[in-house]
């Protein structure tokens, strides 16, 4: 039985650290590294001090799942409209759709499962609802 790419995170000592976002702290789940970038998980929580932006982005991963796992966040999302997530929701955003975070709660906390690893983001002019 081999054991390759196995992984365990614990909320314990972990540490969370400025990422894709920089209103957003990110904690590194590992997952990334056991699966040679084919899959990232992190946890996602506000950063103190800071708000959401008013850009909107694109992103371009395969599958881009976030499930709220503490407080709220809202997104305007490209022919979606405005979607608020509360504890217990969870939202498929798929590629190439136009999106924006509008706001959240200072306690927000996310998982974030993505496909794969390092997707590439960008800054677009605008979302129609």
């Amino acid at each position: 039985m081999t054991t390759e790419g196995f992984v365990a995170s614990h909320a314990e000592g972990a540490t969370f650290e400025r990422g894709l976002r920089s209103f957003s702290r990110y904690r590194d789940l590992g997952i990334k590294n056991a699966t040679s970038g084919r899959v990232d998980a992190h946890i996602i929580r506000a950063a103190v001090g800071k708000s959401s932006p008013v850009n909107r982005i694109v992103t371009k991963p395969s599958s881009n799942s976030v499930y709220v796992l503490k407080g709220w966040i809202e997104f305007e999302y490209e022919g979606q409209g405005v979607v608020r997530l509360e504890a217990g929701s969870c939202v498929h955003q798929p590629p190439n759709i136009r999106h924006r975070e509008l706001g959240h709660s200072p306690d927000i906390e996310m998982l974030e499962v993505v496909l794969p690893a390092g997707f590439p983001t960008e800054e677009v002019p605008s979302v129609q609802g």
